[in-house]
């Protein structure tokens, strides 16, 4: 391609991302309306655009989504999460900071299974209730429950968009994740309950008589339909085994989630457009477009001349690219949404990688990884996790501020990108 047209490309997607940044269009309008630009100025193609693996659109991705969607989908109409929920605070004895440490883990384990988005969505209304049951303040614990769902979706391939991207860039699988991301996320998880426990120590206030009302809630009641909640289980218990027996089947993770998904809508009396109701197709439209205006970069040379000028900066040394990387990637991932930015960087790590030798443990995608999961607490634009979250909060008329959100997002920001750096570190490089 010619300097024009890497220029055009270039402009047109510096401003789609000041749009998005904005929020004065819709970033579904501003993704689906650069990709068109793309187009029409010949940056890229519809070939590239629909059936190129390097600069098209990435359909593993939008199918893994689209199938878990479906999925939750079902699940969520059982009262499954709901019965979880109070549950958990029952076996906490309605004790503020216990209640806190439950949704904490229990919303940190379940986005490691499902996407932090699907997570908040479903467990954020039922914390709102058990704070108003208890006379709490519903802040502390909902700014708690997202910061765990993105620390929580670091672990696994399908905790966190991100992590999609990544995977299907460099070609690793579920059970990368949950060896190399795993045991950090589980000791992020531990540190963020350290953070809470002072940040938040305020807020702690027992009531005896607001605990005693939550104390005779019935959690089974929240079970609407016991048949479906057990079906939907086996099958996700189903593809959770195909994501992690990915080496011996090679089925990709999009094929295991479909798969399952068709198993659950065909065995079960739910209504086919109920289900697909429920998938998040503007999420869906919004991946696409993003990654046309990504192949756009990438067939015009402008990634490609980022990505050399990164690996001369960094001077071949894997450590310090690492490093470079998970930092970065941690302040840029708090400023705009991590799930762009991935997809930004994705194919410049992949070259940075190449250039480097192949990089035979992936440190630099597990440092991509885990600065753009991390940084996405740092601020309430951060992650897609903490937009909704903020928005439940204020339909509820239980607003956050952003500030509000951001300084407690920095502390843990900092902390925990602060452990991963020593992890990596001494993982990778120290002890290998």
């Amino acid at each position: 391609m010619s300097d024009w047209h890497s220029w055009a490309a270039l402009a047109v997607f510096v401003g789609a991302y000041v749009l998005i940044i904005s929020e004065k269009i819709h970033r579904v309008a501003v993704a689906l309306g650069g990709a068109g630009l793309m187009l029409a100025i010949g940056a890229t193609d519809d070939v590239s655009a629909f059936y190129s693996e390097d600069s098209g659109i990435d359909w593993n991705v939008i199918f893994l989504l689209m199938g878990m969607m479906m999925i939750v989908g079902v699940l969520k109409r059982t009262g499954m999460f709901e019965y979880l929920a109070i549950w958990s605070v029952k076996r906490a004895r309605a004790q503020p900071f216990r209640v806190m440490a439950m949704l904490v883990v229990i919303t940190a384990v379940v986005s490691s299974l499902l996407d932090n988005v699907t997570t908040v969505l479903l467990i954020a209304p039922v914390t709102l209730l058990v704070c108003e049951r208890l006379g709490l303040p519903s802040a502390p614990y909902l700014v708690a429950e997202v910061m765990a769902s993105n620390i929580g979706g670091t672990a696994t391939l399908v905790g966190d968009p991100p992590n999609i991207i990544i995977a299907s860039r460099a070609g690793l699988n579920f059970n990368d994740f949950v060896v190399h991301l795993a045991p950090l996320a589980a000791l992020l998880v531990a540190v963020l309950l350290v953070l809470c426990r002072i940040m938040f120590r305020s807020t702690f206030v027992y009531d005896d008589g607001r605990a005693a009302e939550i104390m005779a809630l019935e959690e089974r009641e929240a079970i609407k339909d016991p048949r479906l909640m057990v079906q939907g289980l086996v099958v996700l218990a189903l593809v959770m085994a195909g994501f992690v027996l990915h080496p011996v089947l090679h089925y990709a993770p999009s094929v295991v989630a479909l798969l399952g998904a068709g198993l659950l809508v065909a065995s079960t009396k739910v209504d086919t457009d109920d289900v697909l109701a429920e998938v998040e197709w503007p999420t869906l439209a919004f991946f696409a477009g993003l990654f046309i205006m990504i192949g756009g970069l990438i067939d015009t040379g402008v990634v490609g001349q980022v990505s050399h000028g990164l690996a001369g900066l960094i001077g071949g040394s894997e450590l310090g690219g690492a490093m470079a990387l998970l930092g970065g990637s941690a302040v840029l991932s708090g400023i705009v949404d991590n799930i762009p930015y991935v997809a930004t960087m994705a194919p410049i790590t992949s070259d940075l990688v190449h250039d480097m030798g192949g990089g035979g443990h992936h440190v630099l995608w597990w440092a991509l990884a885990l600065g753009a999961d991390l940084g996405g607490n740092a601020t309430a634009i951060g992650a897609s996790a903490n937009v909704v979250v903020l928005g439940i909060a204020e339909r509820n008329r239980r607003p956050i501020s952003f500030w509000q959100f951001t300084k407690y997002g920095l502390v843990v920001t900092a902390t925990t990108v602060a452990v991963s750096l020593a992890y990596v570190w001494l993982r990778y490089f120290a002890w290998a």
